[in-house]
């Protein structure tokens, strides 16, 4: 094999399933770099590509389901969206989903006031259980890093609030409403939790935050437009300011990653906004599309 140049190696693996492309990733650092390369990216089998949601219809059995829709170029492989090859759980809640991960609440079956993490590839249908907190039932924002690129190993990032951490109800901060006390980092590698009390803020985390994760950084959109990045040590963090934004709009959702860099999409009545976050530090954000909704 060793014989082969790259574009013949690529040739051959481009004619592979995608689990077995998976699989290449692993034999090499010239066989990853080569399935990477953006040059032969376009000719490999392609991920699964797609969305999960929530329906509801009351002339439907069950009347409440999950759904996937794939938004690949092949119509195949299909994923199971009520993840029913998840042993044990008696219900599922979706949390997360990084980089063809999925990070879920599988409450058990025998005990429904119990629950586990899972961390799932709902495409190769493989699963491992990380071990909870104390606080799992209380705590709203959990979130998944993970970058197949660098490591295989992933970060369970978990935001305990200071009503979850049991801080007396008269010592709570009025003005941020489930103000976040600790941050717990599970590492799949280590296998243990860190805890660490937050020293930055104040700041609160809506239940519903979108995330991106880039770098080893996590990104998650929070209250009175901030967005909070922390590494997957937990030893970096900053609170940055989102750009201006008119006083009707409330919610900061439209934080994604593309292209290596952090951005910022922003919709007013009028048009759409989208903006790169060009340094953690200062905060500076530079413009770069302006898209009118006339």
């Amino acid at each position: 094999m060793a014989t082969l140049t790259d574009d013949i190696l690529a040739d051959i693996i481009s004619r592979l399933p995608y689990k077995s492309t998976c699989c290449c990733k692993c034999v090499s650092k010239r066989w990853r770099d080569l399935i990477y390369h953006r040059h032969h990216r376009k000719k490999m089998p392609q991920s699964v590509v797609g969305f999960f949601y929530e329906g509801y219809n009351e002339c439907r059995s069950p009347r409440k389901a999950r759904y996937f829709t794939n938004l690949s170029r092949e119509y195949y492989p299909l994923v199971d969206p009520s993840l029913s090859f998840l042993p044990n759980c008696g219900s599922l809640d979706i949390l997360d989903a990084c980089n063809g991960l999925l990070l879920c609440r599988c409450w058990k079956a025998a005990d429904p006031l119990k629950l586990d993490y899972v961390v799932c590839n709902p495409t190769t249908e493989k699963w491992v259980s990380v071990p909870a907190t104390e606080w799992p039932s209380k705590v709203g924002v959990a979130r998944l890093g993970f970058d197949p690129a660098v490591t295989s190993h992933f970060h369970v990032f978990e935001f305990i609030d200071e009503e979850a951490w049991g801080v007396p109800e008269d010592e709570q901060d009025d003005d941020f409403y489930r103000r976040i006390h600790t941050l717990a980092i599970y590492s799949s590698k280590a296998g243990v939790w860190k805890y660490q009390t937050v020293k930055q803020g104040p700041f609160a985390i809506p239940k519903h935050s979108v995330s991106s994760f880039l770098n080893g950084v996590l990104n998650l959109a929070a209250d009175y437009n901030l967005i909070v990045a922390v590494d997957v040590e937990g030893d970096n963090w900053w609170l940055v300011p989102i750009p201006e934004r008119p006083d009707y709009v409330d919610d900061t959702n439209g934080i994604f990653t593309s292209q290596g860099r952090v951005y910022f999409a922003d919709s007013d009545r009028s048009k759409l906004s989208i903006w790169i976050l060009e340094d953690y530090a200062t905060g500076k954000w530079t413009l770069k599309h302006n898209v009118s909704h006339l």
